[in-house]
């Protein structure tokens, strides 16, 4: 068989992208916080770019156009100028004598140099966590150095709700302690505020607090050391009947369990509330819904004159030259990048406020099932840029904070043979579930018949999911007897 080399022409079309077309497809799938982050680092790493700085607000003096305000003469405004002014003399030295007496050593109020005044950030008390909290507490105890080494390995491997997430055999490995030693040093952390804290599992946690408080010998201390199994299952009759009480006992003592603390450690672990800024807002005026694009945080940038002009001007060898065209490229396409998002939020904002008109008007109860293809169409563009455009995406409506995929439900049908969107479906079970009788709640088979009975066709199954996903329990769970 013979070999030979040979050349073929073939034309085939294919796409490419380019790492503009891939910057545009990235800014408009980040959210708010993110885009400012990247337009922040753009500012830093490219010169051509620079923030728009705010016009400065001229102040225009107000004339008087009423021609019946009375004037005063020459010689009454000279008086009562001298007046206001002897006034304001002597109240700025009571202000100074004042201030004068809270002034520090007796010194002077102002001779103090606002240089010498600490900055803000030495002003900010930091929170204690809860390692520093226990090690605080270490380092004022009775212990003897090799216990507090041992200690420190304890309040080391203290999980963030307060609980010993090692074992004790990983504790002696790492402390180099026999096994007596780790028990009698951490009986002695378990000591230590806040009450349950080094317990390793939850019955360990409510029993450590019973014995802080000094109820070991109540009822309730021996529900959580004999009979937590039976407690969980709620077979309060069966412990009565062990105990020789009464049920009405056990559900005393069982509704004392309920105000103990299962997670010890977590207020020193609580995260700061992380507030979300809307990208969008949605206001009702005149009837109608207007869509306002939210600008406020985001750099208004611009291409810098100086380069530009330098540019234009030739004064730049050929090597400088290329550097700024290319960093001038990516300026303007980053600028024209971030107004197309906007432009494509906008748009999609004003499609969804035409499809969800009823939700805007009455509620969640009138959500409509709506899908990206419908979006898509009206505003003829493609699915997957829908999708990138509302995801982290925020909208200000009046009906509250939402997020734009929140508006994006599939279809139940109802008996009438119109749909509804899963989310209102989501939210009668919500109500349906609040409004029952806490000691007899419904079962999922039950809401079902009620969700019929108001013309919505589900399944048993499909009200389970639901259920699930709003981290409801079940009828059981639900189940209160105090």
């Amino acid at each position: 068989m013979a070999l030979e080399l040979r050349q073929q022409l073939k034309l085939t079309q294919q796409l490419v992208m380019t790492p503009q077309l891939q910057q545009a497809i990235k800014l408009l799938q980040l959210s708010r916080v993110e885009l400012e982050e990247v337009v922040n680092q753009e500012l830093e790493e490219n010169p051509i770019l620079e923030e728009t700085p705010a016009e400065d607000e001229v102040r225009q003096p107000e004339t008087d156009a009423s021609m019946e305000v009375e004037t005063v003469s020459a010689e009454e405004s000279e008086k009562t100028q001298e007046v206001t002014e002897a006034d304001g003399l002597a109240q700025i030295d009571d202000w100074q004598t004042y201030l004068q007496g809270f002034s520090q050593g007796g010194s002077a109020s102002e001779n103090y140099n606002d240089d010498e005044q600490p900055s803000y950030e030495n002003l900010l008390t930091p929170k204690d966590t809860l390692s520093d909290h226990l090690m605080w507490q270490l380092n004022v105890c009775s212990l003897s150095d090799h216990d507090k080494e041992i200690a420190a390995v304890i309040i080391g491997n203290i999980d963030d709700e307060g609980y010993l997430a090692a074992e004790l055999n990983d504790v002696i490995e790492q402390s180099g302690a026999d096994l007596d030693e780790t028990e009698r040093v951490l009986s002695e952390v378990q000591k230590f505020d806040p009450p349950g804290i080094a317990a390793r599992t939850l019955q360990e946690c409510l029993s450590l607090q019973m014995s802080f408080l000094g109820l070991k010998d109540s009822l309730s201390y021996q529900l959580i050391t004999d009979f937590s199994k039976e407690l969980e299952e709620r077979r309060y009759s069966n412990i009565a009947k062990h105990c020789k009480v009464s049920v009405d006992d056990v559900l005393e003592a069982a509704r004392f369990l309920s105000t103990l603390d299962p997670r010890p450690g977590s207020k020193y672990t609580e995260t700061d509330v992380q507030y979300i800024t809307p990208d969008i807002f949605v206001y009702k005026m005149n009837g109608d819904y207007v869509v306002s694009l939210n600008e406020d945080g985001l750099a208004n940038l611009r291409i810098s004159s100086y380069y530009s002009n330098a540019l234009s001007g030739k004064k730049v060898d050929s090597e400088t030259s290329e550097y700024i065209q290319e960093k001038m490229r990516g300026a303007m396409w980053l600028i024209k990048s971030i107004h197309q998002r906007q432009r494509t939020i906008f748009k999609v904002t004003e499609s969804i406020v035409k499809f969800q008109r009823e939700f805007f008007d009455h509620g969640i109860s009138y959500l409509k099932p709506l899908v990206l293809r419908d979006v898509a169409d009206d505003i003829e563009m493609h699915e997957s840029t829908i999708s990138r455009v509302t995801t982290n995406k925020y909208v200000q409506t009046p009906q509250g904070l939402l997020e734009l995929k929140f508006f994006f439900n599939s279809g139940i049908g109802t008996t009438g043979g119109d749909s509804v969107a899963s989310e209102s479906v989501k939210n009668r079970i919500k109500e349906i579930i609040a409004e029952e009788n806490e000691k007899k709640p419904y079962s999922d088979q039950k809401i079902v018949n009620m969700l019929h009975d108001s013309g919505i066709d589900i399944a048993r199954r499909t009200v389970t999911k639901y259920r699930e996903m709003l981290g409801i329990g079940s009828s059981t769970a639900r189940k209160r007897l105090f």
